[in-house]
């Protein structure tokens, strides 16, 4: 059997556990990585050459379905759960119609990399009938053991707990990825018995089986922090740290400098350019894209904004979904923005919240401007021309236009547009008392020094 990078295969994706060590009402592998549920990152990274994909769930099955909507993928249940190969084989009315390379893996495993199933697929090309994936983590714990001959066969496969004191001195362990032919997979699953400590129906005992029958089984190996399990949120922060870990490096070596990497958090979809510049504790959410150039200074917090080349943000500033800085603008300390564009050279230094805006090239935002863009029921759109220079401490109480060139007075709120080139002042006529501050320092100084004698 040959297989290459475009061989079509079914996945079956085991997710039917409870996921009790997670202590959550969210289904164990919905949890986040990078920002992405940990199935996704699976599915994602094996959709080159997948042709059918089902994800077998249990417990929770609802969250799992909805996670999945416009996705191509059928959900089978297992109830009651009896093991990880009765899990596998509720899969098959939904291939009933495959013929080709089955793959069955963890939904709870999300770093498993396409290039590892294309060299399970190649192990299959010696005339193997079922290939494993192994691994060799610095502490075995209770994995199950593969016991193998130095050329790769499976002599046999074991689960910990029915594994004799030589079989657990063995240091080669068993991720759960097996693959195997569609017409080999399935008599192998129906196959399997019960017979053992757990009396589960165990996904290991299709290459035991295959063994029996006379089969050669293979196993090949792989890195421990790709097949490693998620069943706690301590492997989860564990998982999410080596993502960051190679992430960081990935951004470096395309061409990013990082202050500070270890304080630098990415998404799952983050895009950086070459020659961009983040300071420490900068935080980004999904969906961001940054082009060349770019300096993110630190404490930002930055979520599906775009940032054109040139721009500045920072320090602690916040990006909110759907900013978007042009080419050399600039948003500084304690702004956030919020379904927004500043088009080029337009700046927002300090102080200041721009949501539902508009703001053109090369105005000016005065420290402690608010766009008053919601009554409570809906949102509205303010429009700032370009050039335009709006003075500190302005409420601009949307929808409102202001034209190109006008100048709005600190302090004014406005509620009307203004006209290009205008200056709008909107305060109160300011009231002098002379002498007023003093007989009230002087009242009150009186009144406390009597309390104190009372």
């Amino acid at each position: 059997m040959t297989t290459t990078t475009t061989t079509p295969f079914a996945a079956i994706i085991l997710a039917a556990g409870k996921g009790t060590r997670m202590k959550s009402d969210l289904h164990k592998v919905l949890h986040p990585i990078a920002g992405k549920p940990m199935l996704l990152h699976l599915l994602d990274s094996l959709a080159e050459a997948l042709a059918r994909t089902v994800v077998v769930a249990g417990d929770r099955h609802e969250q799992l379905a909805k996670a999945l909507e416009g996705r191509d993928v059928t959900v089978a249940l297992q109830e009651p759960q009896l093991g990880t190969a009765h899990a596998a084989l509720q899969a098959k009315d939904a291939l009933a119609d495959f013929s080709g390379l089955v793959l069955v893996c963890f939904g709870d495993c999300p770093m498993v990399k396409a290039d590892t199933v294309r060299r399970l697929f190649a192990a299959l090309g010696g005339g193997a009938k079922v290939a494993v994936l192994g691994f060799r983590p610095t502490d075995p714990l209770a994995y199950g053991r593969i016991i193998a001959d130095g050329d790769g066969t499976v002599a046999k496969m074991v689960e910990f707990k029915d594994a004799s004191p030589e079989e657990r001195a063995v240091g080669l362990c068993n991720s759960g990825l097996i693959v195997a032919h569609s017409d080999d997979m399935w008599p192998l699953l129906e196959g399997v018995g019960n017979d053992n400590a757990q009396g589960e129906y165990y996904l290991p005992d299709v290459a035991t089986n295959a063994i029996a029958r006379g089969d050669r089984v293979v196993v090949i190996e792989t890195d421990a922090d790709e097949v490693a399990g998620i069943n706690s949120r301590a492997e989860l922060a564990a998982a999410e740290h080596r993502w960051q870990a190679a992430r960081r490096i990935q951004a470096m070596d395309e061409g990013a400098t990082l202050i500070a990497p270890e304080t630098v958090f990415f998404a799952h979809d983050t895009v950086m350019g070459r020659d961009v510049t983040i300071e420490p504790n900068v935080f980004f959410g999904p969906g961001v894209r940054v082009a060349d150039k770019v300096l993110i200074r630190a404490n930002s917090h930055i979520e599906g904004a775009t940032l054109a080349s040139g721009v500045k943000v920072g320090p602690f500033a916040r990006l909110r979904p759907g900013a978007v800085l042009e080419e050399d603008s600039f948003v500084g300390n304690f702004v956030e923005v919020k379904n927004a564009v500043l088009h080029a050279g337009a700046k927002a230094s300090h102080l200041t919240y721009l949501g539902d805006a508009t703001i053109g090239a090369g105005a000016n935002i005065g420290a402690g401007t608010i766009t008053c863009n919601y009554d409570g029921y809906f949102k509205y759109k303010t429009v700032i021309g370009e050039r335009a220079f709006i003075g500190s401490n302005s409420s601009l109480i949307a929808p409102v236009t202001i034209g190109a060139d006008a100048i709005v007075a600190a302090g004014s709120a406005v509620s009307r547009d203004v006209a290009p080139g205008e200056l709008r002042m909107v305060r109160a006529e300011q009231l002098v008392k002379d002498g007023w501050a003093d007989r009230f320092h002087d009242t009150m100084k009186k009144k406390k020094a009597a309390e104190k004698k009372g």
